[in-house]
């Protein structure tokens, strides 16, 4: 399986124009599955929840969903991006999964970060796993990946490969997403983005490192911390099943259910 990641700076509000720049950027990859950053659609910095609620859109029947079905269909890829979701008074920052056929998966962030609290709704989806053809996909976005219990839901599952489309600030943030891969032996596909955002006094610098990880923890590929780039890794999602360290120590058998408690 074909799997990657673009990493790029959305330009702030400008939906239109950075789903224009997405469409440009994977019309010639070809591969199974592509992820995309958090918030790629329409940038992260919001002056109000009232300016979010003007780029938020409902799935899947809003334009930026028509056109990003109309881009999987035209790449035969599958993609994982991330927007503000409208439902009803709610809006969530959300992931999404378009799949050629015209499949639509979303997940609603469960872990706000910063300010996000003040503009966001907590998500209510219990980390779900969707099927692509035979292979599992999970959803997580961003600050969820400080939470190991997200990643091992998904895992636990059925997940043999998580996106986890990302708008990162702490430096040491990516070393997360190796571990949690490891522990739970499975695929994951960092989307980072790049560049910075100013709103009154509050900026923020995103610090790239995108990266697609394997079971066993090795870093299939990486892109740079400030630089626009796609990184494509042909991987097989059956390594993800095993969920042995040695022939006699099994991630998932071995748990000690009965002493996890408070």
């Amino acid at each position: 399986m074909r799997i990657g990641f673009l990493q790029f700076a959305p330009e702030p509000g400008a939906v239109r124009a950075n789903i224009d720049h997405i469409a440009g950027a994977l019309s010639g990859v070809r591969a199974e599955l592509m992820v995309l950053p958090e918030l790629c659609t329409t940038g992260y910095l919001f002056a109000s929840r009232f300016e979010l609620t003007r780029g938020a859109e409902p799935v899947p029947d809003g334009p930026t969903c028509e056109a990003m079905a109309a881009l999987s269909r035209n790449t035969s890829t599958a993609i994982v991006w991330g927007m503000p979701e409208s439902a009803g008074s709610r809006i969530f920052n959300s992931a999404v999964m378009v799949t050629p056929q015209g499949r639509f998966h979303t997940y609603r962030k469960a872990h706000l970060f910063l300010d996000e609290k003040d503009l966001f709704d907590p998500g209510d989806s219990p980390f779900p796993v969707f099927d692509l053809g035979s292979v599992r996909i999970g959803l997580l976005v961003c600050f969820d990946h400080f939470f190991p219990e997200a990643a091992r839901s998904l895992a636990l599952h059925g997940a043999q490969i998580i996106c986890h489309p990302s708008n990162l600030v702490l430096e040491y943030a990516h070393t997360n997403t190796v571990t949690r891969a490891t522990e739970n032996r499975v695929f994951w596909i960092l989307a980072n983005r790049v560049g910075s955002e100013t709103i009154g006094d509050k900026k923020l610098a995103f610090n790239g490192r995108s990266q697609i990880i394997a079971p066993d923890g090795r870093l299939l590929g990486c892109a740079g911390p400030d630089s626009e780039g796609i990184l494509i890794s042909d991987i097989d999602p059956a390594e993800a099943l095993d969920k042995k360290v040695t022939p006699r120590n099994d991630l998932f058998a071995d748990r000690r259910t009965d002493l996890y408690r408070p």
